[in-house]
């Protein structure tokens, strides 16, 4: 399979870091997923809303359910300059 964008430089929280060590979950794993398009547990309507960031430019978001609960976001900049990974309580 071939990426859909570029991620840009790679940046982590801290907290979004250590959560996956906990949970035995790679960071790289989700960033796969992320920049070939599976955009996870969004709602269909955002999931269509990355479809077109990526034809036509714009910040592209991936959401993904952790067993502890939380929620891991993938955001990539609209520039595909960088692409962080966070909790979505550090949103």
């Amino acid at each position: 399979m071939k990426p859909m964008f570029p991620l840009g430089q790679i940046l982590a929280t801290p907290r979004a870091l250590e959560t996956l060590q906990q949970l035995r979950r790679s960071a790289q794993s989700f960033l796969i997923r992320h920049v070939l398009g599976d955009w996870g547990d969004l709602v269909e309507e955002d999931k269509k809303q990355n479809d077109l960031a990526v034809d036509m430019g714009g910040r592209i978001l991936s959401e993904y359910n952790l067993p502890d609960g939380s929620r891991l976001y993938m955001i990539t900049e609209a520039d595909r300059s960088a692409t962080i990974i966070l909790l979505a309580d550090e949103y």
